[in-house]
């Protein structure tokens, strides 16, 4: 049964002790209260779990993995678990924000009322709530990547008009059921990183509808869970954009971009930086990127699934 105003809340944790609770007190005094919340546990070695088993609420689903199975293929279980619900829409969000409870309701009138396929916040930093992390994005040419808009920026008013937007990543987005049903899920493949900019450019090609609702905001603890700079994260970022830009783009666009991208790599992180480790990371990754494309493009041929797993 489809169940038009049930919105499946999707959010995936790991190692998400120190954050859950705030997420979980935002979530929990919804003034929306026709949802489903599925916590999707990627085998937490820390008390997320726990944290979350003390609040009672029958709302909440937890859904624990055995193993770390990433961000992309966590969502998409809680995807799964909602479409078989029968919710009417999905929101996807990072435990890592802090909302007011109006958020969903927010959300969810702007998808009605904007006859739109997906809608995002306005989305600014949990440290200083006065800059925008991202007020919609788009797709830059020149990084071959998705940007953000008003990144870094004062929150004075300028990114106040709500709009279509092409891209913004899947920190907090709410998405029609029917959306996956035209576009797919998320590429599991990209484990976590330039998985949100796939779906949004995959959705942007099929002619999916993204509206920017500036008057719904969150806060985000940007890179609390991940980390910045750490070499884990360089090497998915990377392997990531090579992936991407194999999968998405002509062969002259490939051509141009990843001589380019490995150039780029050598000089900001061997000459500027001046950090071989970071560097030899970044290298490898770009190779794996390349030998992860290849290898899904067999398993396609082969009519197998694609994978993440080198």
């Amino acid at each position: 049964m489809d169940k038009r105003s049930l919105v499946g809340v999707v959010t995936v944790t790991y190692n998400s002790g120190s954050v859950i609770n705030d997420f979980m007190m935002s979530i929990l005094r919804q003034t929306y209260e026709d949802f489903i919340l599925y916590i999707v546990d990627n085998a937490s070695p820390d008390d997320t779990l726990r944290r979350v088993a003390e609040y009672r609420d029958n709302r909440i689903v937890q859904i624990p993995n055995e193993v770390n199975v990433g961000v992309a293929e966590g969502n998409n279980i809680g995807i799964r678990a909602a479409q078989e619900d029968g919710c009417g829409s999905v929101l996807l969000i990072n435990n890592d924000t802090v909302f007011e409870p109006n958020l969903i309701s927010e959300l969810a009138d702007g998808l009605r009322e904007h006859e739109c396929d997906m809608v995002v916040p306005k989305i600014l930093f949990f440290d200083d709530p006065t800059k925008i992390w991202c007020a919609g994005g788009y797709f830059n040419a020149l990084r071959a990547s998705g940007s953000h808009f008003g990144l870094g920026r004062k929150d004075d008013g300028r990114f106040d008009l709500a709009r279509t937007v092409d891209y913004s990543p899947t920190c907090c987005m709410l998405i029609r059921r029917e959306v996956f049903d035209r576009i797919g899920l998320m590429d599991a493949s990209y484990f976590l990183y330039f998985d949100d900019t796939d779906f949004c450019l995959r959705a942007y090609r099929s002619g999916v509808k993204l509206w920017y609702l500036s008057s719904a905001q969150l806060l985000h603890k940007v890179s609390s869970l991940t980390g910045g700079t750490s070499i884990f994260t360089i090497r998915y970022i990377t392997r990531n954009h090579v992936y991407y830009l194999l999968k998405h783009y002509s062969r002259w666009q490939i051509f141009l971009y990843c001589p380019a991208f490995y150039v780029y790599i050598l000089g900001k992180y061997l000459f500027l930086s001046r950090r071989p480790k970071l560097f030899w990371a970044a290298q490898k990754a770009f190779w794996e990127g390349i030998v992860l494309f290849v290898s899904n493009l067999k398993r396609s041929k082969a009519g197998l699934e694609p994978t993440g797993v080198l």
